[in-house]
Protein backbone atom coordinates (compact mmCIF):
# COMPACT_ATOMS: atom_id res chain seq x y z
CA UNK A 1 0.00 0.00 0.00
CA UNK A 2 1.65 3.51 -0.69
CA UNK A 3 1.22 5.85 1.65
CA UNK A 4 0.97 9.54 2.30
CA UNK A 5 4.62 10.13 2.32
CA UNK A 6 5.14 8.73 -1.11
CA UNK A 7 1.89 10.69 -2.45
CA UNK A 8 2.93 13.50 -0.98
CA UNK A 9 6.73 13.50 -2.47
CA UNK A 10 5.15 12.86 -5.73
CA UNK A 11 3.23 16.01 -5.19
CA UNK A 12 6.07 17.75 -4.23
CA UNK A 13 7.84 17.10 -7.00
CA UNK A 14 5.15 18.68 -8.87
CA UNK A 15 4.91 21.90 -6.94
CA UNK A 16 8.93 21.77 -7.56
CA UNK A 17 8.72 22.00 -11.23
CA UNK A 18 5.76 24.64 -11.20
CA UNK A 19 7.29 27.01 -8.07
CA UNK A 20 10.83 26.45 -8.36
CA UNK A 21 11.53 29.15 -6.06
CA UNK A 22 10.33 27.40 -3.10
CA UNK A 23 12.30 23.93 -3.43
CA UNK A 24 15.76 23.09 -5.22
CA UNK A 25 15.93 19.67 -5.88
CA UNK A 26 18.90 20.01 -7.67
CA UNK A 27 20.51 21.25 -4.63
CA UNK A 28 20.06 18.28 -2.52
CA UNK A 29 16.29 19.03 -2.16
CA UNK A 30 17.78 22.18 -0.01
CA UNK A 31 15.02 24.35 1.19
CA UNK A 32 15.89 28.17 0.07
CA UNK A 33 13.78 30.12 1.11
CA UNK A 34 13.99 30.70 4.90
CA UNK A 35 11.17 33.02 5.19
CA UNK A 36 8.86 31.40 2.23
CA UNK A 37 6.58 29.72 4.84
CA UNK A 38 3.32 31.31 5.84
CA UNK A 39 1.16 28.29 6.38
CA UNK A 40 0.57 24.82 7.59
CA UNK A 41 0.40 23.20 4.25
CA UNK A 42 4.08 25.17 3.44
CA UNK A 43 5.11 23.82 6.48
CA UNK A 44 4.36 20.49 5.11
CA UNK A 45 5.90 20.81 1.65
CA UNK A 46 9.09 21.75 3.58
CA UNK A 47 8.57 18.68 5.86
CA UNK A 48 8.51 16.77 2.64
CA UNK A 49 11.66 18.28 1.62
CA UNK A 50 13.26 16.90 4.94
CA UNK A 51 11.75 13.30 4.02
CA UNK A 52 13.25 13.34 0.44
CA UNK A 53 16.91 14.62 2.07
CA UNK A 54 17.08 11.59 3.76
CA UNK A 55 17.92 9.52 0.64
CA UNK A 56 20.82 11.82 -0.57
CA UNK A 57 23.26 10.65 2.31
CA UNK A 58 22.53 6.72 2.06
CA UNK A 59 24.59 6.72 -1.03
CA UNK A 60 27.33 6.88 0.37
CA UNK A 61 26.45 5.24 4.08
CA UNK A 62 27.00 1.93 3.32
CA UNK A 63 30.54 2.68 2.34
CA UNK A 64 31.21 4.58 5.99
CA UNK A 65 29.61 1.34 7.72
CA UNK A 66 28.60 -1.99 6.71
CA UNK A 67 31.98 -1.92 4.73
CA UNK A 68 34.10 -1.05 7.49
CA UNK A 69 32.60 -3.61 9.05
CA UNK A 70 33.22 -7.20 8.76
CA UNK A 71 30.29 -7.75 6.77
CA UNK A 72 31.15 -6.40 3.29
CA UNK A 73 34.16 -5.39 1.30
CA UNK A 74 34.89 -4.04 -1.79
CA UNK A 75 34.60 -5.90 -5.06
CA UNK A 76 37.93 -6.10 -7.45
CA UNK A 77 41.00 -6.50 -6.05
CA UNK A 78 42.81 -6.13 -9.26
CA UNK A 79 40.67 -2.78 -9.86
CA UNK A 80 42.68 0.12 -10.76
CA UNK A 81 39.55 2.33 -10.76
CA UNK A 82 40.05 5.78 -8.38
CA UNK A 83 36.02 5.01 -7.15
CA UNK A 84 37.33 1.44 -6.33
CA UNK A 85 40.11 2.46 -4.71
CA UNK A 86 38.34 4.87 -2.27
CA UNK A 87 36.58 1.76 -1.05
CA UNK A 88 39.55 -0.36 -1.03
CA UNK A 89 40.78 2.46 1.87
CA UNK A 90 37.90 2.29 3.33
CA UNK A 91 37.45 -1.12 3.44
CA UNK A 92 41.25 -1.10 5.35
CA UNK A 93 40.36 1.21 7.92
CA UNK A 94 42.58 3.29 6.16
CA UNK A 95 40.46 5.71 4.23
CA UNK A 96 42.11 9.78 3.08
CA UNK A 97 41.21 12.91 4.53
CA UNK A 98 40.00 14.11 0.82
CA UNK A 99 38.44 10.80 0.33
CA UNK A 100 35.07 11.68 -1.59
CA UNK A 101 32.42 9.87 0.07
CA UNK A 102 33.61 10.93 3.38
CA UNK A 103 32.71 14.50 2.01
CA UNK A 104 30.03 13.96 0.16
CA UNK A 105 28.24 12.06 3.17
CA UNK A 106 28.83 15.04 5.36
CA UNK A 107 27.62 17.38 2.61
CA UNK A 108 24.42 15.46 2.05
CA UNK A 109 23.71 15.35 5.81
CA UNK A 110 24.15 18.58 6.73
CA UNK A 111 22.27 19.44 3.43
CA UNK A 112 18.95 17.65 5.15
CA UNK A 113 19.91 19.22 8.48
CA UNK A 114 19.51 22.58 6.67
CA UNK A 115 16.41 22.16 5.68
CA UNK A 116 14.93 20.35 9.22
CA UNK A 117 16.38 23.84 10.55
CA UNK A 118 14.57 25.95 8.40
CA UNK A 119 11.24 23.95 8.92
CA UNK A 120 11.90 23.78 12.86
CA UNK A 121 12.76 27.49 12.34
CA UNK A 122 9.12 28.47 11.48
CA UNK A 123 7.06 26.47 13.48
CA UNK A 124 9.09 28.60 16.32
CA UNK A 125 11.25 25.68 17.99
CA UNK A 126 14.64 26.69 19.44
CA UNK A 127 17.05 24.40 20.83
CA UNK A 128 17.83 25.71 24.57
CA UNK A 129 21.45 24.08 24.87
CA UNK A 130 21.96 24.71 28.34
CA UNK A 131 18.17 22.89 29.79
CA UNK A 132 18.73 20.77 26.96
CA UNK A 133 15.49 21.10 25.92
CA UNK A 134 13.68 22.19 22.97
CA UNK A 135 11.37 25.51 23.82
CA UNK A 136 8.69 26.97 21.39
CA UNK A 137 8.37 30.90 20.55
CA UNK A 138 5.12 32.14 19.19
CA UNK A 139 4.92 32.30 15.26
CA UNK A 140 2.91 34.35 13.05
CA UNK A 141 1.99 31.73 10.17
CA UNK A 142 -1.21 31.04 9.66
CA UNK A 143 -0.35 27.46 11.98
CA UNK A 144 -1.93 26.41 14.93
CA UNK A 145 0.60 25.98 18.05
CA UNK A 146 -0.56 22.06 17.75
CA UNK A 147 0.04 22.03 14.07
CA UNK A 148 3.55 23.67 13.99
CA UNK A 149 4.43 21.39 17.14
CA UNK A 150 3.22 18.63 15.28
CA UNK A 151 5.49 18.81 11.99
CA UNK A 152 8.35 20.16 14.21
CA UNK A 153 8.22 16.44 16.45
CA UNK A 154 9.16 15.26 12.78
CA UNK A 155 11.25 17.57 11.73
CA UNK A 156 13.34 17.06 14.76
CA UNK A 157 13.14 13.18 14.74
CA UNK A 158 14.70 13.79 11.21
CA UNK A 159 17.49 16.14 12.68
CA UNK A 160 18.49 14.09 15.31
CA UNK A 161 19.03 10.89 12.96
CA UNK A 162 21.06 12.67 11.24
CA UNK A 163 23.39 13.96 13.83
CA UNK A 164 23.30 10.52 15.31
CA UNK A 165 24.82 9.06 12.91
CA UNK A 166 27.61 12.14 11.77
CA UNK A 167 28.57 12.04 15.89
CA UNK A 168 29.06 8.07 16.05
CA UNK A 169 30.87 8.35 12.53
CA UNK A 170 32.87 11.74 12.84
CA UNK A 171 33.17 12.42 16.55
CA UNK A 172 32.49 16.35 17.43
CA UNK A 173 31.12 17.86 14.32
CA UNK A 174 29.78 20.73 13.97
CA UNK A 175 26.25 22.20 16.08
CA UNK A 176 24.31 23.85 13.41
CA UNK A 177 20.88 24.09 14.99
CA UNK A 178 19.24 27.27 12.77
CA UNK A 179 19.04 28.67 9.78
CA UNK A 180 22.56 30.19 9.20
CA UNK A 181 24.48 31.28 5.87
CA UNK A 182 27.17 29.94 4.21
CA UNK A 183 29.78 32.78 5.25
CA UNK A 184 28.15 32.28 9.05
CA UNK A 185 29.11 28.53 9.14
CA UNK A 186 32.76 29.17 8.55
CA UNK A 187 32.52 30.61 12.18
CA UNK A 188 31.14 27.23 13.89
CA UNK A 189 33.87 25.21 14.95
CA UNK A 190 33.20 21.30 16.14
CA UNK A 191 31.06 20.86 19.42
CA UNK A 192 32.00 18.19 21.85
CA UNK A 193 30.56 14.83 21.76
CA UNK A 194 28.36 15.10 24.49
CA UNK A 195 26.65 18.41 23.14
CA UNK A 196 25.84 16.83 19.77
CA UNK A 197 24.02 14.16 21.78
CA UNK A 198 22.60 16.77 24.24
CA UNK A 199 20.33 17.77 21.01
CA UNK A 200 19.99 14.66 19.95
CA UNK A 201 17.94 14.00 23.04
CA UNK A 202 16.51 17.10 23.34
CA UNK A 203 15.30 16.29 19.54
CA UNK A 204 14.25 13.42 20.06
CA UNK A 205 12.35 13.92 23.34
CA UNK A 206 10.52 16.80 21.51
CA UNK A 207 9.63 14.21 19.24
CA UNK A 208 8.09 11.81 21.93
CA UNK A 209 6.41 14.85 23.65
CA UNK A 210 4.59 16.34 20.18
CA UNK A 211 4.76 13.63 18.16
CA UNK A 212 1.58 11.31 16.97
CA UNK A 213 1.12 8.65 19.55
CA UNK A 214 -1.69 6.30 16.83
CA UNK A 215 -1.32 3.00 17.01
CA UNK A 216 0.25 1.27 13.94
CA UNK A 217 -2.15 1.14 11.12
CA UNK A 218 -1.54 -0.12 7.56
CA UNK A 219 -4.48 2.01 6.66
CA UNK A 220 -3.08 5.34 8.59
CA UNK A 221 -2.60 8.49 6.37
CA UNK A 222 0.45 9.10 8.96
CA UNK A 223 1.83 6.01 7.72
CA UNK A 224 5.49 6.18 6.85
CA UNK A 225 5.85 9.20 8.92
CA UNK A 226 8.38 9.65 12.15
CA UNK A 227 5.95 9.02 15.25
CA UNK A 228 5.80 9.19 18.94
CA UNK A 229 7.11 5.46 19.01
CA UNK A 230 9.86 5.98 16.68
CA UNK A 231 11.75 8.32 18.56
CA UNK A 232 11.36 6.26 21.45
CA UNK A 233 13.06 3.36 19.83
CA UNK A 234 16.03 5.13 17.68
CA UNK A 235 16.62 7.27 21.81
CA UNK A 236 16.73 3.98 23.41
CA UNK A 237 19.89 3.36 20.46
CA UNK A 238 21.00 6.43 21.74
CA UNK A 239 20.85 5.62 25.27
CA UNK A 240 22.24 1.83 24.59
CA UNK A 241 25.30 3.87 23.05
CA UNK A 242 25.66 6.19 25.90
CA UNK A 243 25.70 3.57 28.29
CA UNK A 244 22.14 4.70 29.72
CA UNK A 245 20.65 1.11 29.89
CA UNK A 246 17.59 1.28 32.14
CA UNK A 247 16.90 4.63 30.57
CA UNK A 248 16.91 2.30 27.20
CA UNK A 249 15.25 0.07 28.64
CA UNK A 250 12.26 2.18 30.05
CA UNK A 251 11.74 3.15 26.61
CA UNK A 252 11.68 0.17 24.77
CA UNK A 253 9.26 -1.34 27.72
CA UNK A 254 7.04 1.50 26.38
CA UNK A 255 7.22 0.89 22.77
CA UNK A 256 6.45 -3.27 23.08
CA UNK A 257 3.60 -2.22 25.69
CA UNK A 258 1.74 0.27 22.86
CA UNK A 259 0.71 -3.04 20.94
CA UNK A 260 0.70 -1.25 17.61
CA UNK A 261 4.01 -3.30 16.16
CA UNK A 262 4.92 -6.61 15.96
CA UNK A 263 7.22 -8.83 14.14
CA UNK A 264 5.94 -10.43 10.62
CA UNK A 265 5.28 -13.96 9.98
CA UNK A 266 8.16 -14.16 7.81
CA UNK A 267 11.95 -12.73 7.45
CA UNK A 268 10.87 -12.41 3.90
CA UNK A 269 8.46 -10.25 4.31
CA UNK A 270 9.97 -7.46 6.09
CA UNK A 271 11.45 -6.55 2.56
CA UNK A 272 8.64 -7.10 0.20
CA UNK A 273 7.82 -4.15 -2.03
CA UNK A 274 4.21 -5.54 -1.69
CA UNK A 275 4.38 -5.17 1.66
CA UNK A 276 5.99 -1.80 2.71
CA UNK A 277 5.73 0.08 6.26
CA UNK A 278 4.10 -3.44 7.81
CA UNK A 279 3.71 -4.00 11.17
CA UNK A 280 7.61 -4.48 12.04
CA UNK A 281 8.56 -0.97 10.39
CA UNK A 282 8.99 1.33 12.81
CA UNK A 283 11.17 3.98 10.43
CA UNK A 284 12.21 3.24 6.87
CA UNK A 285 13.44 6.07 4.56
CA UNK A 286 10.84 5.87 1.50
CA UNK A 287 11.74 5.02 -2.56
CA UNK A 288 9.26 5.22 -5.38
CA UNK A 289 9.85 3.72 -8.61
CA UNK A 290 8.03 4.57 -11.73
CA UNK A 291 10.52 7.02 -13.00
CA UNK A 292 9.49 10.21 -10.86
CA UNK A 293 13.26 10.81 -9.49
CA UNK A 294 12.54 9.56 -6.41
CA UNK A 295 13.60 5.53 -6.97
CA UNK A 296 16.15 3.39 -4.86
CA UNK A 297 19.50 3.35 -6.69
CA UNK A 298 21.50 0.97 -4.39
CA UNK A 299 19.77 -2.36 -5.74
CA UNK A 300 22.15 -1.10 -8.89
CA UNK A 301 24.55 -0.45 -6.67
CA UNK A 302 24.92 -3.55 -5.17
CA UNK A 303 23.98 -6.06 -7.44
CA UNK A 304 26.44 -8.27 -9.52
CA UNK A 305 28.39 -6.48 -12.09
CA UNK A 306 28.61 -8.15 -15.79
CA UNK A 307 25.05 -9.23 -14.71
CA UNK A 308 23.38 -7.65 -17.21
CA UNK A 309 19.36 -7.57 -16.73
CA UNK A 310 19.79 -11.05 -14.95
CA UNK A 311 19.62 -9.43 -11.68
CA UNK A 312 18.34 -6.30 -12.17
CA UNK A 313 17.50 -3.71 -14.93
CA UNK A 314 20.54 -1.89 -15.88
CA UNK A 315 23.31 -3.84 -14.47
CA UNK A 316 25.03 -3.80 -11.48
CA UNK A 317 28.17 -2.17 -9.86
CA UNK A 318 29.27 -4.76 -7.08
CA UNK A 319 30.10 -1.77 -4.57
CA UNK A 320 29.30 -3.53 -1.77
CA UNK A 321 29.87 -7.22 -1.35
CA UNK A 322 29.38 -10.08 1.39
CA UNK A 323 32.61 -10.88 2.59
CA UNK A 324 33.43 -14.60 2.59
CA UNK A 325 32.90 -15.00 6.48
CA UNK A 326 29.10 -14.72 5.79
CA UNK A 327 28.39 -15.60 2.50
CA UNK A 328 25.59 -18.69 2.45
CA UNK A 329 28.47 -22.02 1.86
CA UNK A 330 31.61 -20.94 2.92
CA UNK A 331 32.66 -24.01 5.45
CA UNK A 332 35.76 -21.97 6.70
CA UNK A 333 33.61 -19.61 8.53
CA UNK A 334 30.82 -21.81 9.14
CA UNK A 335 30.58 -19.87 13.00
CA UNK A 336 30.01 -16.76 11.28
CA UNK A 337 27.18 -17.58 8.79
CA UNK A 338 23.73 -17.32 9.73
CA UNK A 339 22.15 -20.93 10.55
CA UNK A 340 18.95 -19.71 9.60
CA UNK A 341 18.25 -20.44 5.83
CA UNK A 342 15.32 -18.26 5.21
CA UNK A 343 17.04 -15.19 6.71
CA UNK A 344 20.17 -15.82 4.62
CA UNK A 345 18.54 -16.54 1.72
CA UNK A 346 16.60 -13.01 1.46
CA UNK A 347 19.85 -11.03 2.18
CA UNK A 348 22.02 -12.96 -0.06
CA UNK A 349 21.91 -13.45 -3.91
CA UNK A 350 24.22 -15.86 -5.80
CA UNK A 351 24.83 -14.83 -9.72
CA UNK A 352 26.96 -17.88 -11.34
CA UNK A 353 28.61 -20.61 -9.42
CA UNK A 354 30.56 -18.26 -7.29
CA UNK A 355 29.40 -14.29 -7.10
CA UNK A 356 27.33 -13.40 -3.78
CA UNK A 357 25.81 -10.46 -3.75
CA UNK A 358 23.07 -8.21 -1.95
CA UNK A 359 19.86 -9.13 -2.50
CA UNK A 360 17.27 -7.76 0.38
CA UNK A 361 17.32 -4.32 -1.57
CA UNK A 362 16.63 -5.87 -5.12
CA UNK A 363 13.53 -6.06 -6.74
CA UNK A 364 11.79 -6.31 -9.81
CA UNK A 365 12.27 -2.63 -11.66
CA UNK A 366 11.55 -1.18 -15.14
CA UNK A 367 14.30 1.87 -14.93
CA UNK A 368 17.82 1.86 -13.69
CA UNK A 369 18.39 2.98 -10.38
CA UNK A 370 14.74 3.07 -10.25
CA UNK A 371 13.94 0.48 -7.29
CA UNK A 372 10.76 0.77 -5.01
CA UNK A 373 12.48 -0.71 -1.82
CA UNK A 374 12.63 1.60 1.21
CA UNK A 375 15.54 1.29 3.63
CA UNK A 376 14.51 0.39 6.89
CA UNK A 377 15.86 2.26 9.87
CA UNK A 378 14.13 0.84 13.15
CA UNK A 379 12.51 -2.06 13.00
CA UNK A 380 10.30 -3.89 15.67
CA UNK A 381 12.95 -6.63 15.64
CA UNK A 382 15.31 -3.81 16.60
CA UNK A 383 12.98 -2.60 19.59
CA UNK A 384 13.33 -6.80 21.19
CA UNK A 385 17.25 -7.05 20.87
CA UNK A 386 18.08 -3.75 21.79
CA UNK A 387 15.57 -4.29 25.40
CA UNK A 388 17.61 -7.68 25.84
CA UNK A 389 20.78 -5.78 25.48
CA UNK A 390 19.35 -2.94 27.82
CA UNK A 391 18.07 -5.62 30.57
CA UNK A 392 21.47 -7.97 30.04
CA UNK A 393 21.89 -11.81 30.50
CA UNK A 394 17.98 -12.88 31.97
CA UNK A 395 15.77 -15.35 30.73
CA UNK A 396 13.85 -12.23 29.80
CA UNK A 397 15.99 -11.18 27.41
CA UNK A 398 16.56 -15.07 25.93
CA UNK A 399 13.05 -14.44 25.59
CA UNK A 400 12.91 -11.66 23.54
CA UNK A 401 15.86 -13.27 21.50
CA UNK A 402 14.14 -16.32 20.92
CA UNK A 403 11.21 -14.04 19.34
CA UNK A 404 13.41 -13.28 16.90
CA UNK A 405 15.24 -16.60 16.55
CA UNK A 406 12.04 -19.11 16.27
CA UNK A 407 10.30 -16.50 13.64
CA UNK A 408 13.05 -17.59 10.86
CA UNK A 409 13.39 -21.21 12.27
CA UNK A 410 15.90 -21.14 14.64
CA UNK A 411 16.34 -23.36 18.11
CA UNK A 412 15.48 -21.01 21.14
CA UNK A 413 18.31 -20.05 23.56
CA UNK A 414 18.76 -21.55 26.79
CA UNK A 415 20.07 -21.19 30.19
CA UNK A 416 21.48 -24.42 29.86
CA UNK A 417 23.93 -23.21 27.10
CA UNK A 418 24.07 -19.43 27.49
CA UNK A 419 25.86 -19.79 31.00
CA UNK A 420 27.59 -16.75 31.17
CA UNK A 421 27.36 -13.03 30.25
CA UNK A 422 30.11 -13.48 27.50
CA UNK A 423 27.93 -16.11 25.78
CA UNK A 424 25.18 -14.23 25.90
CA UNK A 425 26.39 -10.92 24.46
CA UNK A 426 28.17 -13.01 21.96
CA UNK A 427 24.94 -14.60 21.16
CA UNK A 428 23.05 -11.88 21.27
CA UNK A 429 25.55 -9.56 18.72
CA UNK A 430 25.80 -12.86 16.36
CA UNK A 431 21.90 -12.46 16.03
CA UNK A 432 22.24 -8.85 15.38
CA UNK A 433 24.64 -9.36 12.63
CA UNK A 434 22.49 -11.64 10.69
CA UNK A 435 19.26 -10.14 11.56
CA UNK A 436 20.36 -6.41 10.88
CA UNK A 437 22.34 -7.73 8.03
CA UNK A 438 23.84 -4.89 5.06
CA UNK A 439 20.99 -2.50 7.11
CA UNK A 440 23.87 -0.34 8.03
CA UNK A 441 23.89 -1.45 11.96
CA UNK A 442 26.94 -3.93 11.87
CA UNK A 443 29.75 -1.48 12.27
CA UNK A 444 27.91 0.49 15.24
CA UNK A 445 26.58 -2.46 16.86
CA UNK A 446 30.97 -3.62 16.61
CA UNK A 447 31.68 -0.16 18.55
CA UNK A 448 28.93 -1.01 21.11
CA UNK A 449 28.57 -4.37 21.46
CA UNK A 450 31.36 -6.36 21.42
CA UNK A 451 32.39 -8.50 23.93
CA UNK A 452 36.16 -10.94 24.37
CA UNK A 453 37.79 -12.23 27.10
CA UNK A 454 39.49 -9.24 28.15
CA UNK A 455 38.39 -6.14 29.94
CA UNK A 456 35.23 -4.20 28.42
CA UNK A 457 35.27 -0.69 30.55
CA UNK A 458 37.48 1.27 28.09
CA UNK A 459 36.08 3.96 26.75
CA UNK A 460 36.79 7.51 25.20
CA UNK A 461 34.63 11.00 25.03
CA UNK A 462 34.37 10.00 20.76
CA UNK A 463 32.68 6.76 22.29
CA UNK A 464 30.93 7.01 24.93
CA UNK A 465 30.05 3.63 25.77
CA UNK A 466 33.05 1.85 23.20
CA UNK A 467 34.17 -1.93 24.61
CA UNK A 468 37.72 -0.68 22.85
CA UNK A 469 39.28 -4.30 23.22
CA UNK A 470 36.30 -6.40 21.84
CA UNK A 471 35.95 -3.71 18.81
CA UNK A 472 39.47 -4.34 18.08
CA UNK A 473 39.31 -7.72 18.32
CA UNK A 474 36.40 -8.38 15.96
CA UNK A 475 38.15 -6.52 13.09
CA UNK A 476 41.41 -7.84 13.58
CA UNK A 477 39.93 -10.94 13.82
CA UNK A 478 38.19 -9.78 10.57
CA UNK A 479 41.43 -9.03 9.17
CA UNK A 480 42.76 -12.25 9.47
CA UNK A 481 40.30 -14.01 8.24
CA UNK A 482 40.01 -12.51 4.94
CA UNK A 483 44.28 -11.85 4.07
CA UNK A 484 44.60 -15.02 2.48
CA UNK A 485 41.43 -14.94 -0.07
CA UNK A 486 41.16 -11.73 -0.66
CA UNK A 487 43.27 -8.57 1.22
CA UNK A 488 46.38 -10.40 0.71
CA UNK A 489 45.92 -10.93 -3.02
CA UNK A 490 45.55 -7.03 -4.12
CA UNK A 491 47.86 -6.29 -6.92
CA UNK A 492 47.25 -2.55 -7.00
CA UNK A 493 47.01 -1.87 -3.69
CA UNK A 494 49.05 -4.32 -1.44
CA UNK A 495 48.67 -4.15 2.16
CA UNK A 496 50.48 -6.75 4.34
CA UNK A 497 47.96 -8.47 7.44
CA UNK A 498 50.50 -6.66 10.05
CA UNK A 499 49.24 -2.92 8.45
CA UNK A 500 45.64 -3.94 8.40
CA UNK A 501 45.47 -4.92 11.81
CA UNK A 502 47.08 -2.07 12.97
CA UNK A 503 44.52 -0.04 11.39
CA UNK A 504 41.97 -1.88 13.72
CA UNK A 505 42.75 1.19 16.36
CA UNK A 506 40.59 3.91 18.48
CA UNK A 507 42.07 6.36 15.97
CA UNK A 508 40.63 4.66 12.66
CA UNK A 509 37.46 3.75 14.49
CA UNK A 510 36.54 7.53 13.81
CA UNK A 511 36.95 8.98 9.78
CA UNK A 512 38.50 11.88 9.12
CA UNK A 513 36.48 15.35 9.48
CA UNK A 514 36.45 16.00 5.31
CA UNK A 515 39.81 18.05 4.47
CA UNK A 516 37.70 20.59 2.26
CA UNK A 517 36.44 21.86 5.55
CA UNK A 518 39.52 22.84 7.34
CA UNK A 519 41.12 24.31 3.87
CA UNK A 520 38.29 26.45 2.91
CA UNK A 521 38.40 27.59 5.99
CA UNK A 522 40.38 31.17 7.10
CA UNK A 523 38.28 31.94 10.22
CA UNK A 524 39.26 29.89 12.57
CA UNK A 525 41.34 26.52 12.44
CA UNK A 526 39.36 23.20 12.64
CA UNK A 527 40.84 20.47 14.45
CA UNK A 528 41.34 17.33 12.17
CA UNK A 529 40.38 13.66 14.32
CA UNK A 530 43.92 12.35 15.58
CA UNK A 531 45.54 9.29 13.61
CA UNK A 532 44.70 11.71 10.02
Amino acid sequence: MKNSIKYLSVLFLVIASSCSDIIDLNSESNIIADDYYSNYNELQSGLTACYKGMQNPLLEEWSLTEMRSDNTCMDGPSSTSTPKMDLAYIDQLYPSTTQTGIYNYWLKTYNNIKNCNTVLNACGANFNSSPGVIEYAPVTIDATAFQCKSVAAEASFIRAYHYFNLVRLYGGVFLIDEPITAQQAKTFNRSSVLDIYKLIVADLNNAITNGKTAAYSASSPDLGRANAWAAKALLAKVFLTLGRNQEASALLDSVIASGGYSLQSTYASVFSVNNEMNSEILFAVRYKSGGLGMGNPLANLFAPSNSGNAVINGDGSSSNNPTLEITKTNSAYTSYIDPAVSRKDVNIGLFGTSTYYIKKYISPTALANDAENDWPVIRYSDVLLMKAEADGNTAGSLALINLVRTRVGLAALTSTTITSTALFEKALAQERRWEFAFENQRWFDILRFTTTTTSLSASTDAFPNLKVQGAEYVMKKHFTNMYSKFYGTFSVLPVSLSQLQSNANLNRFLLPIPQYEIDTNSFIAIPQNPGY
